[in-house]
C-alpha cells in the first residue's frame, strides 16, 4: 500500500469537509444514540431537528445529517467556530479522511488533499491506525427507516 510507513494528518478544524459541497452523513445506531446523549433530546427529537431520510444506494431510506441549503452541515456553527458535537460526532466524521476509497492509491489521497489542508501536514499516523479508521469508516451500518 502506499501508505505502508504512514499519513501525515492533523485536523485544522477548518470545517472544508464539514461545509460548503453536498454529501451525506450518514448515521449508525450508536451514532444517534451518542448525539442524542451530547444534545440532551430525545431520538424522535434529534431527527426532527437534525436529520433527514435520504435514498441509499440499495434504494431504501436512511438516515443522515441535514444540511442547509449553501450545504453546511446541520450541527456546523459559525458563531461556535465549528462542530456543535465535535465530541461527538458521528463514526464518518471522525474517521476522515481515513475512508476507504479515499485510500485506494496515492493519486486519489493526493487529489483529496487538495481540499484538506490537514492532509501531509501534522503527526504521521501508522499502517495500523489508518486501516483501524477505514475498517471503523467500512462497517457504518446506516439506520434504515423501517429500524426505527
Amino acid at each position: 500500500m502506499f501508505y505502508d510507513d504512514g499519513l501525515k494528518f492533523e485536523c485544522t478544524r477548518c470545517s472544508d469537509c464539514c461545509r460548503k459541497s453536498p454529501g451525506f452523513v450518514y448515521l449508525s445506531k450508536a451514532d444517534l444514540t451518542k448525539l442524542c446523549q451530547w444534545f440532551k433530546l430525545s431520538e424522535n427529537e434529534f431527527i426532527e431537528q437534525y436529520c433527514r431520510w435520504v435514498q441509499y444506494y440499495d434504494n431504501t431510506q436512511v438516515l443522515c445529517l441535514r444540511e442547509r441549503s449553501n450545504y453546511d452541515c446541520t450541527l456546523w456553527n459559525k458563531e461556535g467556530g465549528g462542530c456543535m458535537a465535535y465530541g461527538a460526532r458521528p463514526v464518518q466524521c471522525s474517521t476522515y479522511p481515513f475512508w476507504s476509497w479515499m485510500l485506494r492509491d496515492k493519486a486519489t489521497w493526493d487529489e483529496c488533499a487538495k481540499d484538506c489542508p490537514g492532509m501531509n501536514k501534522g503527526r504521521v499516523w501508522s499502517k495500523e491506525e489508518i486501516e483501524a479508521q477505514s475498517n471503523l469508516y467500512d462497517k457504518i451500518e446506516p439506520i434504515h427507516k423501517n429500524e426505527l
